[in-house]
């Protein structure tokens, strides 16, 4: 195999984004399993398939900066530097979970390192983003917040009011729409009359782009130019990232609306498998540091699982806690 030069720095950086993506489809995976044996109650929403551009648009943030999620929001916790202990903990619905059990698979937030939390309401992360940019405006911090939302959103209210606000106060939000073809189980080409998602930015005034969200390195790029942007005090940028779930919309997901041959040939484009060609075409030692990779990730997902199965349910003295926000009032 002819490989072609590349700065070594840029190779790491690669494997970098690689490991990351991985460990979303290990844990991924890991859940699933869990979920098909019983371990796990409640709904879950994998993200396999979409690995790229959670990676690609978190990889280009800095501290300080913050995101907003989904109902499909494992992968945008894990890129974000979600400790997978508790991510796992909070599936089992245990006391050490993010949410201390409570929340589940739809309700994790991790505010230390950035992550507003993912949302049970389709399209609910779109107005949080907004106001957490407007709070870094108005702070004059140098901060961005990168708001995530699937192709059923944008056809919500709360999308586009959301969307005209940060455009008139050129909030520091960049909006990504992960088009992953269907909104549940409709297909999105019968529920928008537009080819490209993107155009919808042309009526809020500001710059619209589609990609291939499957492309991490395309993804990551995209998502530089339009952080810069919006440091510079540009305001937002849309970004409508193509990609595709290999899984169900949830697991009671029969999948009976589309055709098995149509998600076989999604996964010939798997993201993880297109940045492996491209590091064994530039990296001598793709192969074992590819292979190391997954070894390590998946003893780590191991271990995740097991600290999460020995962990301690919630006890009878922690229903009422973190209910109501408890706020002293002199009289």
């Amino acid at each position: 195999m002819n490989r072609v030069p590349y700065e070594r720095k840029n190779i790491d950086e690669w494997f970098t984004l690689y490991e990351k993506m991985v460990r979303i489809r290990q844990f991924e995976n890991e859940v699933e399993k869990n979920v098909q044996h019983g371990h796990l109650h409640g709904t879950t929403h994998l993200y396999n398939g979409q690995e790229a551009v959670a990676v690609g648009v978190c990889s280009a943030l800095q501290n300080g900066d913050y995101i907003s999620s989904t109902h499909r929001g494992h992968g945008h916790a894990i890129a974000m530097g979600a400790d997978i202990h508790k991510m796992m903990a909070e599936m089992f619905g245990k006391i050490t979970g993010y949410s201390k059990g409570k929340g589940g698979s739809m309700h994790i937030a991790d505010i230390e390192e950035g992550n507003l939390g993912s949302n049970g309401v389709v399209g609910g992360g779109i107005p949080i983003a907004v106001g957490a940019g407007l709070s870094m405006q108005m702070q004059q911090k140098n901060n961005v917040v990168a708001c995530f939302f699937g192709d059923g959103a944008i056809n919500e209210g709360s999308f586009h009011e959301a969307l005209n606000m940060a455009s008139i106060w050129q909030v520091p939000v960049i909006f990504i729409c992960e088009n992953n073809m269907y909104g549940m189980s409709s297909a999105i080409g019968d529920m928008t009359n537009i080819d490209q998602l993107s155009e919808r930015a042309l009526a809020y005034g500001i710059p619209g782009v589609t990609i291939d969200g499957n492309d991490v390195l395309v993804v990551k790029e995209t998502m530089e130019r339009a952080v810069e942007r919006a440091r510079n005090g540009a305001g937002p940028t849309f970004i409508e990232a193509k990609t595709y779930r290999f899984k169900g919309h949830s697991k009671s997901d029969k999948q009976l609306y589309r055709m098995e041959e149509e998600v076989e040939a999604y996964k010939k484009r798997d993201p993880l498998i297109q940045l492996e060609q491209k590091l064994l075409n530039v990296a001598i030692d793709a192969t074992d540091r590819i292979k190391a990779i997954h070894h390590t990730v998946q003893r780590e997902v191991d271990v995740a699982t097991e600290f999460a199965t020995v962990s301690d349910e919630p006890g009878i003295d922690e229903l009422y806690k973190d209910v109501y926000a408890i706020r002293e009032v002199e009289l």
